[in-house]
């Protein structure tokens, strides 16, 4: 850490694998460069936070950074604990708003994790919230630190393929734990497009320069390979049957997937909190594909093509840029750009991996952890809660568009709705 400068105390808000088990986990790693260290932990079920605070006192030792961390049993108690400077609200996205609110009002720095909210008017409410803050809160859209992500934005910003007019972006991701977890419920996450392509969607918008999203249309649904099943187990620790949907058999593994070894979630009775679900228990009404269309104000068109099942592949997410000049192709798990320049005369692949590609989201959270000491000390959010609002607005466009057969949905006709 940087001499005279004063450790940070971070107040986490959830327990579970974002919150202790990824972000946590990277400031005690980090904690000699950035002074950001976990100083209390607040989570429903109490006994989540138990846990992450024995882990998180442990991954601190190790790594010479040690720190008593206090167990808060309200939100509340959390935000307003003295040892306190950063509150990370890490709930699922349907236990946003209250932390976040709480937090904003405090006058402390607050990160918000993707999505902003399970639902438009709870996003509206944090939205709101933040407008009449101090200052604006940080929200974790990773891509916005992956280095290929940051690259391909510079070499469009640089000119490398002309002015931009198309952007395309193909998630096929093996995300069936979705059917698993609290996301099932789009009241409790906003369906799986709002918890995954929130983030496509805030991809768009950074790239688009400050154009806004004017129409949004779209088809998906659900296949038939997730249909309920009326005699299906409660969860997979309750079933013997075979299964290539069994939770944690999922082939392979890559940077985006966030482990978490908690006991108490394993131990869970709860539908809510349960993390092995069985991917046909009947009850979940979220999406698992999609085909969307989106129109920017400045005359750019934005194409989705996303489903949370398939096969695990190094060219599962791709992200495409065709200007006027030429075309970016990004494929995000190979942190590779292939350019191709003046009108296809020149093509190059360059790598962006970096020395960090193996942490988690590809490096992303290192550098959004080093952006938070900057956050901390000032320096405008890389991404806001306005940001995270745009995101979930889009998303909830895509679901009105598929639940009405297609049809193209004006933005304009998002603007007040609050549910």
């Amino acid at each position: 850490m940087t001499p005279g400068r004063k450790p940070v105390g971070v107040g986490i808000i959830g327990a579970g694998a974002r919150g202790v088990y990824c972000i946590g986990e990277a400031m005690a790693r980090l904690f000699h460069e950035t002074g950001l260290r976990p100083t209390a932990i607040q989570s429903q079920p109490f006994e989540g936070a138990v846990e992450g605070k024995a882990h998180l006192e442990r991954k601190l030792a190790e790594h010479d950074a040690f720190a008593e961390i206090a167990l808060c049993e309200t939100s509340n108690e959390l935000i307003n604990h003295p040892a306190v400077d950063l509150v990370l609200v890490c709930t699922p996205a349907y236990a946003h708003r209250d932390p976040a609110v709480a937090a904003l009002r405090s006058g402390k720095k607050v990160y918000l994790d993707k999505p902003i909210a399970a639902n438009l008017e709870d996003s509206i409410d944090i939205a709101e919230e933040e407008a009449r803050s101090p200052g604006p809160m940080l929200m974790g859209f990773t891509r916005r630190y992956e280095l290929p992500w940051r690259k391909a934005y510079e070499l469009l910003q640089d000119g490398a393929i002309g002015e931009l007019q198309m952007m395309q972006i193909r998630a096929i991701t093996p995300y069936w734990h979705y059917f698993q977890t609290w996301h099932r419920r789009r009241a409790w996450s906003g369906g799986a497009l709002n918890d995954k392509s929130s983030h496509h969607c805030d991809v768009f918008n950074w790239f688009a320069g400050g154009a806004k999203c004017t129409a949004v249309s779209a088809m998906g649904g659900r296949t038939r390979l997730f249909q309920p099943d009326p005699n299906a187990p409660a969860r997979c620790s309750e079933c013997s049957r075979e299964c290539p949907y069994r939770s944690g058999n999922k082939p392979g593994s890559a940077p985006d997937d966030m482990h978490n070894d908690s006991k108490t979630e394993r131990m869970a009775t709860e539908e809510i909190y349960r993390k092995d679900n069985c991917v046909y228990l009947p009850g979940s009404d979220i999406r698992d594909h999609a085909i969307c269309s989106l129109t920017y104000s400045n005359g750019v068109k934005a194409s989705l093509f996303w489903a949370i099942f398939g096969p695990r592949a190094e060219d599962e997410e791709t992200f495409e840029l065709l200007g006027a000049t030429g075309r970016n192709v990004l494929v995000r798990h190979t942190g590779r750009i292939t350019l191709i320049r003046d009108y296809g005369r020149k093509t190059e692949t360059l790598d962006f991996r970096g020395e960090n590609f193996g942490q988690s989201h590809f490096g992303a959270d290192d550098e959004m952890i080093r952006h938070m000491r900057q956050f901390v000390e000032g320096a405008p959010p890389v991404v806001s809660g306005s940001d995270g609002l745009s995101a979930t607005r889009m998303v909830m466009a895509i679901h009105n568009s598929i639940d009405d057969g297609g049809r193209v949905i004006s933005m304009a006709e998002m603007a007040d709705i609050r549910v």
